[in-house]
């Protein structure tokens, strides 16, 4: 049976994943930051092949436990776990920002470290949750697509340090999915609004209405987070995997007006689809 460490298990796409992988003979060793939560995500699983892992990515402690935590051979690592944090970069803290990079880029890296012994042991397989965010950067959005494309340039140099081991380095890259963080995402437009300082909230008036308009769309066009799942599972036992997964048709169509189209006309389409304001 094939072993597999999924960060981020709790919800969304993790908690999805980590269903699918076990429902289809994956042994699921789910990293999630409460116990409750894992334990809840175990009884749900009619395939009972899920074991709660405590890991907040960031707590060092908790990275180096899972040497004792985890079974002598893993098979696969699927990094999933991630925050956003959302509004104009001039108005993110710097407290944020970090908090953004270290749950998005360090903390990824901090777990892989710990078990590439394990993957190289097995010519595993290192998956990395990304976005479409790390391919195009979106406004409102900078510091979350700041932290994908860091993501996205770190596992292009681990598949390339990797490969004489046979480990096969693969980025998922969803839109917008059904989950919470787009569930939820009226409540944390107006929470980012209201922590701006009141000069910047009034700089970005039309911009915050543009996100406001913005959101009820892509809740529409929103993927089922099993898509995500069903990718990752492809990803994972494919014999020759891709580089990169693109998910959802929003994902498809932003990487397509990234690629074809000049930077300016880019910018203009990105904008607009953002609803963004165009002049002063």
């Amino acid at each position: 049976m094939p072993t597999v460490l999924l960060t981020g298990a709790s919800r969304g796409i993790g908690r999805a994943t980590a269903l699918r992988l076990a429902a289809n003979g994956w042994e699921v060793f789910a990293g999630v930051r409460r116990l409750e939560d894992g334990e809840a995500l175990a009884r749900e699983s009619a395939a009972g092949r899920i074991a709660p892992v405590v890991l907040d990515v960031t707590d060092s402690e908790q990275v180096a436990a899972l040497d004792g935590a985890l079974p002598e051979r893993l098979d696969a690592l699927v990094n999933n776990a991630g925050i956003v944090v959302a509004g104009p970069v001039e108005g993110v803290s710097i407290e944020d920002l970090r908090r953004q990079m270290e749950v998005n880029v360090i903390g990824q890296v901090a777990v892989t470290q710990a078990l590439l012994p394990r993957l190289r042991a097995s010519s595993g397989r290192l998956l990395f949750v990304s976005s479409i965010g790390g391919r195009v950067s979106t406004p409102m959005m900078g510091a979350y697509s700041a932290s994908k494309f860091a993501l996205e340039a770190l596992a292009d140099a681990f598949r390339l340090e990797l490969r004489r081991w046979g480990i096969q380095v693969v980025l998922i890259e969803p839109g917008a999915i059904d989950t919470d963080l787009w569930r939820q995402a009226p409540d944390t437009a107006r929470e980012t609004e209201e922590a701006l300082a009141p000069e910047l909230r009034e700089l970005y008036a039309d911009h915050l209405v543009g996100i406001r308009k913005t959101i009820p769309r892509m809740q529409k066009q929103a993927s089922a987070a099993e898509v995500v799942a069903a990718t990752v599972q492809r990803a994972l036992t494919a014999t020759r995997p891709r580089t990169r997964y693109l998910v959802g048709t929003d994902a498809r169509l932003q990487a397509m007006v990234g690629a074809a189209l000049p930077t300016r006309a880019a910018d203009a389409a990105i904008a607009m689809f953002a609803g963004m304001p165009s002049k002063p």
